[in-house]
């Protein structure tokens, strides 16, 4: 069942609608037109009790210009590019600095703090926004799609589809911070990680990609065979110290173009709720929500800390539109970009 209501609206009068997606077993999805966002997920533990596990706000004022980019699609790049600058076809193009020297989530007006059109169809929920030649510094006029879907056994289906017309570069995914004890209860440090993912991209001390994956075995980034996120945080191990946490990309084993392919399975033992993710993307970045002190007040009164919620967003690589050796972020005329995240959500 879907039904849909008014959440607001912008101070320039765009309406701002808000979708429920439940299905026969009482679980639900809630999801907004500000920046195609996930705002609830409500799920039973291992006894059946019900609790929304998505970090978020109450009022959708409070998704625009958010730190933590809480549960939106962040685009037309989504993670870093070196120094906003990228060169395309010969062409330099700049766009604005919001990250330290970099470029993060398509900057401070990309895809996550605009109101995207909206409408049920086919039993799932499509967002549409279409982003004008130029707008954040990026070439050519792109169209982007988000559906959502809701199945009756509790998984959360995006697909996220865009195509332009000029070569362009994309990077899309889901942004949304889980805390399987529920949102407001806790923090994240105790939830049992596993990654299919045997490499990761080492950074600069701004969080720019150096080049070539590095086997993560024998250090604080392995996570292959599953461990508590909190085992290593604190580890003597520069890159956990550039961020204060997580905060990195992990190459997704086996990744093919098109192919679903597991990347995560994240567990807390207290409520027994799992949550399994798989995805056609080639990268996972995994951020610890290491900044998250400061951020509007959540749901329900409650207040946030650092390190309360997880995000595992699904995508390309960061600074690939300056990396020939990454899987490439262009897209041009004529092509589609696709690319799938399923949320998979059960109890043990």
């Amino acid at each position: 069942m879907i039904t849909k209501e008014l959440w607001g609206k912008t101070p320039s009068g765009e309406e701002i609608f808000l979708y429920t997606l439940t299905n026969s077993k009482g679980a639900y999805v809630k999801v907004s037109s500000v920046g195609a966002g996930i705002v609830e997920v409500v799920v039973p533990d291992k006894d059946g009790a019900l609790a929304d596990v998505v970090l978020g706000y109450p009022e959708a004022a409070s998704y625009f210009g958010d730190g933590p980019c809480s549960g939106k699609v962040p685009g037309r790049y989504a993670n870093r590019v070196a120094l906003g600058k990228f060169t395309l076809d010969g062409v330099e193009y700049a766009l604005p600095i919001n990250n330290g020297p970099n470029h993060l989530h398509g900057g401070p007006e990309g895809f996550q703090n605009k109101v995207w059109e909206s409408r049920e169809h086919e039993g799932g929920v499509e967002f549409l926004y279409y982003s004008e030649a130029g707008e954040q510094g990026y070439p050519g006029a792109v169209k982007t799609v988000a559906r959502y879907d809701w199945s009756e056994d509790s998984e959360l289906r995006l697909t996220l589809t865009a195509e332009s017309d000029a070569p362009t570069v994309i990077n899309l995914t889901n942004h949304a911070y889980f805390n399987l004890n529920g949102e407001g209860n806790g923090d994240i440090l105790g939830h049992i990680l596993r990654l299919n993912a045997s490499e990761y991209l080492p950074t600069d001390d701004t969080q720019i990609p150096l080049g070539e994956s590095e086997p993560v075995a024998g250090t604080p980034m392995d996570f292959v065979s599953g461990k508590p996120i909190g085992q290593d945080i604190n580890a003597d191990f520069e890159p956990l110290k550039i961020g204060k946490g997580y905060d990195h990309c992990w190459v997704i084993d086996g990744a093919e173009p098109g192919q679903l392919q597991f990347c995560a399975e994240l567990y807390a033992p207290e409520s027994g709720r799992c949550l399994e993710i798989y995805t056609t993307q080639p990268g996972v970045q995994v951020y610890t929500g290491n900044w998250l002190s400061g951020c509007p007040a959540g749901k329900n009164g409650h207040i946030y800390e650092d390190y309360t919620g997880v995000a595992i967003e699904c995508q390309n690589y960061p600074d690939a539109p300056n990396k020939p050796d990454y899987p490439s972020p262009v897209l041009r005329p004529g092509e589609a970009y696709e690319q799938a995240i399923i949320f998979a959500f059960s109890t043990r």
